[in-house]
């Protein structure tokens, strides 16, 4: 599929490639995950004002699993209990954290009017597949079970994530289906990564291979899984699960550059198939990763806008 940069993102690509940042797979996963923090100073926008932005701590069977939740000035109140969002960041599993997107956190509480969890699962390679996994099921179960006392109301619960994050968001909507629950309201896939066979032919064209490339994509890939039969499992590739059939409504979002553009167009088409109301965007012009460049980028404002009209539509 050709694909054609906008103005903004060809120019950010440019100046990514002129500043002469290491690849990350020439790096440690600890030098990797500062060169990613430190990315966002320049990248991310000012984010909106909220009531109020705190720090949570989850319990979980190996201790806790840190978090923060984001609470919008004027929430969308039934009963005193607003909506909420679950919200597993990107990074392939290996960087990210809530600081990485804690500005995209605000960005969706205040244009969905709803209450934001974020959730700082452990990361490969130190923890690998499937622990991230485990991380976002607790979690989300205990955020639902405690919807009350944080302010939520549990039948307007969501989960979502960009790139590894949309990977867990999905788990967590067939797990939830499938008996672990809570019942969840809905799902936002951002440029989901849902089948590690990558098979798919944007996994090829050296059009996709932008910030996000083909070598560095196999490098998390590495990071994560333990082996080749860790893409079968369906926790590690959703689109490879049984049926799709009985999920929440899903929001996905795709970008023409992107090696991951393929699979997330054709998982929002099996999910259309399988009986599931899908809301479906694709960005043409932009690139993996653009959500957070909202500094740089207009079309990332645009998005986290038409993903908060979507969630408002949720109820």
């Amino acid at each position: 599929m050709p694909v054609v940069l906008d103005p903004d993102a060809a120019a950010v690509y440019k100046a990514f490639q002129e500043a002469g940042r290491p690849a990350y797979e020439t790096l440690t996963a600890a030098e990797a995950r500062a060169y990613y923090a430190q990315a966002r100073f320049a990248t991310n926008p000012e984010p909106p004002e909220l009531a109020r932005v705190a720090p949570l701590s989850i319990p979980a069977p190996h201790g806790t699993i840190p978090a923060r939740i984001y609470v919008p000035k004027e929430p969308r109140l039934q009963n005193g209990l607003a909506p909420a969002l679950v919200f597993f960041h990107g990074g392939g599993w290996v960087i990210g954290d809530l600081d990485s997107h804690d500005v995209v956190c605000r960005q969706l509480a205040d244009a969905g009017a709803l209450i934001v969890i974020a959730v700082d699962y452990r990361l490969a390679p130190e923890h690998k597949f499937p622990t991230a996994i485990d991380d976002a099921i607790v979690a989300t179960k205990w955020i639902a079970a405690h919807a009350r006392e944080l302010g939520i109301d549990a039948s307007r619960l969501s989960i979502g994530g960009d790139s590894a994050g949309g990977n867990l968001a999905a788990v967590v909507a067939l797990a939830a289906r499938d008996g672990t629950g809570p019942k969840l309201a809905g799902q936002v896939l951002i440029y989901p990564a849902v089948d590690f066979a990558m098979t798919h032919g944007s996994h090829s064209e050296p059009e996709t291979s932008v910030l996000l490339t083909h070598t560095v994509i196999r490098w998390f890939r590495d990071h994560y899984l333990n082996g080749t039969t860790d893409i079968h499992d369906w926790r590690a590739s959703p689109a490879r699960a049984e049926s799709l059939a009985g999920l929440p409504p899903a929001y996905v979002l795709t970008a023409g550059a992107d090696p991951l553009r393929d699979e997330g167009d054709d998982y929002a088409a099996r999910l259309k198939q399988a009986g599931v109301s899908v809301a479906y965007k694709h960005f043409p012009g932009q690139f993996h990763g653009f959500l957070t460049m909202g500094k740089l980028l207009q079309q990332a404002n645009v998005a986290v806008s038409a993903i908060g009209a979507w969630l408002k539509e949720l109820g």
